[in-house]
């Protein structure tokens, strides 16, 4: 790890540390708008792939997560999430899910349970679910719930809280889009 002010060596540490292509370097520079910058050698890429080296970057060093945690905790995530991800033998993501992140797959569960409950409303007396319409939008809701409502979740933790949540919430977006016509042709019906 390196800490870099006004009057520091930069890159000039890579040879002076001998570092190669299984290494990997932290360079912290409260100067620019990213708190991290990773130097990566090329054979840490195969463990961990230049979209997990973003992905921490973003996640940890961006200004608004320096501001609220501080520039300590910055870098001590970063480095506790590198150090999780080499132990078990490689990420693909950064582990954890972030609020933000979680709140927005919820958002995009509840979206496809509406879709799939508006396309699941009976078209034809007698019948209860118009399951052709689920099937004909299918491709939306089903990008909408799993690619990004449950995608995102199962790839970053293990908690199972997240996934419920998500799955309640597609659930409670289709019956509130099921019954809601529902409750319009009743009250347009009686008068």
């Amino acid at each position: 790890m390196l800490t870099q002010y006004d009057r520091t060596p930069g890159r000039a540490v890579k040879d002076f540390w001998g570092l190669d292509d299984h290494s990997i370097m932290l360079v912290a520079d409260p100067r620019g708008g990213n708190l991290l910058n990773f130097r990566v050698g090329d054979a840490a890429y195969e463990l961990l792939p230049r979209t997990f080296w973003i992905e921490l970057q973003t996640r940890y060093g961006n200004q608004f997560f320096v501001r609220e945690q501080g520039e300590d905790s910055a870098i001590l995530s970063a480095l506790e999430s590198i150090e999780t991800c080499l132990s078990q033998g490689g990420c693909q993501v950064v582990p954890g899910l972030p609020q933000e992140q979680w709140i927005l797959t919820l958002v995009t569960s509840v979206v496809g349970g509406l879709v799939c409950g508006f396309a699941a409303h009976p078209r034809k007396a007698g019948q209860a679910i118009a399951w052709q319409w689920m099937l004909i939008f299918s491709p939306l809701w089903g990008i909408l719930f799993i690619a990004f409502g449950i995608g995102p979740v199962v790839s970053r933790t293990t908690e199972l809280l997240p996934l419920f949540r998500n799955v309640m919430g597609f659930l409670i977006g289709f019956l509130v889009a099921y019954l809601m016509p529902a409750f319009g042709a009743s009250s347009t019906s009686e008068s």
